[in-house]
């Protein structure tokens, strides 16, 4: 998907408002096992599909609450518009993120992204926060709520 592009001001005049409703991503028991290789958390919930049926009320493996986050990256990337003259969007971190339904193995997930704030900090620097709800198919509940900021850096510093 390509991003289009838009100036601070009318980006601006978006708070308030759905940014973006990502792709769905298929969370694969392949993506979950490399999140155990990567993040060393081998817990037999996420890895061992079998005993996680029988011994959980999942009816499986399901994903570790980082690997939805993670992917909030990707959700973003492919829906939010790109704000012109700016060289960098660095992550600032996130506020209250809560897990509220696991992901189960094969499910597919989706993020829908509302923009919360969008506030000078400095000199060409630019403060933002955007609401992410991440929905898991054809269940009622999200997988995840959060806010991620954001911090633009103008390309003149």
């Amino acid at each position: 998907m390509t991003q289009s592009k838009i100036d601070l001001e009318e980006y601006s005049s978006l708070i308030g408002s759905k940014i973006g409703i990502s792709d769905w991503i298929t969370v694969s028991q392949k993506m979950i096992d490399d999140f155990c290789d990567v993040t060393g958390d081998y817990q037999f919930i996420h890895n061992d599909p079998n005993r996680a049926a029988s011994e959980t009320p999942f009816g499986g493996s399901i994903a570790h609450g980082f690997l939805t986050l993670s992917l909030i990256t990707k959700m973003y990337k492919d829906t939010t518009p790109i704000i012109t003259n700016h060289e960098l969007v660095i992550n600032y971190g996130m506020n209250r993120v809560r897990f509220l339904a696991p992901v189960p193995s094969g499910a597919r997930i989706r993020g829908i992204i509302t923009l919360g704030k969008v506030e000078p900090r400095g000199k060409n620097k630019i403060l933002t926060e955007n609401k992410i709800i991440v929905e898991i198919e054809n269940h009622d509940k999200p997988a995840m709520l959060g806010t991620w900021v954001t911090l633009l850096i103008k390309d003149e510093i």
